[in-house]
This record gives structure tokens, sequence and C-alpha cells, in this order.
């Protein structure tokens, strides 16, 4: 059974305690810090594809503009849904650990794209997103100063946020298997 924190409330002192000695052994073993996650999907019938989530399957397909019915995920609001769930994540630990009261709000990601780029209309047209955006709405008597802090550590610390500011080196390969 984990001893790790979940969705139960949670104080600073026992967020200390649970994260110490692993920042305790991080420090002695840089190597233990490097962890590989991952995600596979599935090939599925017609133009779509299952991750398995951990709780459930999540079937993707394609944006209905760009010929999608809507019936199956996108796999930009995935992307977006990992963002604003990572920054709550980050915000509520952070808060957690500075002491700042947030009783609840709203994380809100969204992002502009121009769907010419993915279907291949206009080759001067990115595919992707363009621009990306985080709001939070939050239910707290914290003064703008702590929320500043709040909102420049969750920044920093938002593992999803990162990965999006800084794109890591990314590889893609394939193999036939018969």
């Amino acid at each position: 059974m984990s001893s790790g924190i979940g969705a139960e409330r949670v104080g600073r002192d026992k967020l200390r305690s649970i994260q110490a000695p692993l920042k305790d052994r991080y420090r002695q073993d840089p190597g233990a810090a490097v962890v590989t996650l991952r995600a596979t999907g599935t090939l599925g019938e017609g133009i779509s594809c299952s991750v398995q989530t951990g709780r459930a399957v999540a079937a993707a397909g394609l944006h209905p503009s760009t010929g999608g019915d809507g019936t199956l995920l996108c796999s930009g609001d995935m992307l977006l849904e990992a963002l604003a769930a990572c920054a709550g994540v980050t915000l509520r630990s952070v808060a957690t650990s500075l002491g700042i009261e947030v009783r609840g709000g709203l994380v809100t990601a969204e992002g502009e794209l121009d769907f010419r780029g993915t279907l291949a209309i206009d080759k001067e047209v990115p595919v992707g997103f363009r621009a990306i955006s985080v709001r939070f709405e939050l239910d707290s008597d914290a003064s703008s100063e702590d929320l500043a802090t709040l909102l420049r550590l969750t920044e920093r610390y938002c593992v999803v946020l990162q990965t999006i500011a800084s794109a890591p080196h990314l590889t893609v390969e394939a193999a036939a298997t018969c």
C-alpha cells in the first residue's frame, strides 16, 4: 500500500514529512530521481487510438474540425486537460508547502491552433498549438504578494507546463511487426 498523498486534505507538515525522505534520497542519489513515465495507445477501429489512463481507457480520435464526429476525445484537449490537472496539483502542493490557504477554485487551460496546418492546407501554418494559456480562479484570502509567489512557483514546478515551455528532446520511430 502506498504511503503517498492522494485526494485527502493534507497539511504542510504531512506534505513535508512525506517529501523529506524523497528529497534526501534524491540529493544523495540523483539517479534515483530519474523516472520514466510511459503511456501506450492501442490503435482502434476507424481513426482512433485508445490509451489506458490507470483508471479507464481514453479513446481518442479526430477533432470535429479535422473530420471527427465528436464522439472520441481529441488529443489536443487531452494535452490541455493534462496541463490543467498538473497545474492544479502543483498549485495545491505549493500552497500547502507555503501555508497559503486555497479553499478551492478553477484551473483553465486554453490553447489556440489553426487546423489548416494539420490538414496540410497551408504549409506556412504550423501544426499544433500556437498559443496556450493557464488561468487560475482561486477561492483564497491570500495577499497579492502570496498569490504572485504561488503563481510563480506553480509555473516553475509544473511538469507539464515546463515540458511544453522547454520543448524536450523528442524522438519518433516506427517498427513493423509481422
